[in-house]
């Protein structure tokens, strides 16, 4: 068995449950900060068969999409940063960690 970690902006989060539950799979919804932008993210917990984790990477791929996005430099740069301008920066998609289960009970 394996777990799966997936990490969604929260604009796909909808989507993102509404595919895996069309795929049968269930998953546990967490909410969850960023740390760059410190906007709001959707994690997952998927415990799937080793068989369905390319199910799960595959509902994530086509339901996560990647947008961009602008910020100011400050928040690229640092504070040591004279100038602020925006900058534009890529975010979303899915961040996903894959792994195994030594022990899986439901009591």
């Amino acid at each position: 068995m394996k777990l799966v970690y997936a990490i969604v902006n929260n604009d796909d989060a909808y989507a993102v449950n509404k595919g895996l539950s069309k795929k049968g799979i269930r998953a546990t919804k967490l909410s969850s900060t960023g740390g760059f932008l410190m906007s709001g993210n959707t994690t997952f917990m998927i415990c799937c068969q080793d068989g369905d984790v390319e199910t799960v990477i595959t509902v994530l791929k086509e339901h996560s999409r990647k947008r961009k996005q602008y910020v100011p430099s400050s928040a690229v740069m640092g504070p040591e940063g004279t100038q602020s301008y925006p900058v534009e920066v890529a975010i979303g998609g899915a961040t996903i960690f894959v792994t195994d289960i030594e022990r899986f009970e439901q009591v």
